[in-house]
């Protein structure tokens, strides 16, 4: 889903509280790809796990790492995984459930997709009345336009 929309919507991971540290509840689906790591103590332990994690399961998209007070994962309720659309006002466009049962990655696409159908037929703009619009329905409408 990043690679085929990652030109019109901006997409993060953020690495939060890990969900299976080997001082835990760790899990050989883990073992299997190269991540082990202790629940991090520290903002730096942290990032430093998150740039393991990333590097191991060889992810493309931007990762961010929430502070070692959970603050993102608790006011999110991410943990262990959750998929979010956050739309362009700020607001939360789609929350999907818990992870990894509640993890329905399709729900998020068909989200995205309909608000950017919605955002080419309203023609949203920016403060300065440049369309703030990425999505392929917009360019598609401008195609169509030109012949």
């Amino acid at each position: 889903m990043y690679a085929r929309w990652r030109d019109y919507v901006d997409f993060y991971a953020v690495y939060i509280r890990e969900a299976h540290p080997t001082d835990g509840w760790s899990m050989e689906s883990n073992d299997r790809v190269g991540v082990k790591v202790a629940q991090p103590k520290s903002t730096e332990e942290r990032t430093q796990a998150a740039a393991h994690c990333c590097e191991s399961l060889k992810m493309a998209m931007p990762l961010l790492v929430d502070t070692i007070d959970d603050r993102v994962g608790r006011a999110y309720s991410g943990f262990p995984d959750r998929l979010y659309v956050i739309d362009r006002d700020g607001k939360v466009a789609y929350k999907g459930g818990r992870g990894p049962f509640g993890y329905k990655p399709r729900e998020l696409e068909q989200t995205l997709v309909l608000m950017m159908l919605d955002e080419a037929k309203n023609g949203e703009k920016t403060e300065s009345g440049e369309s703030k619009d990425k999505s392929p329905a917009k360019e598609e409408q401008n195609v169509t336009s030109d012949k």
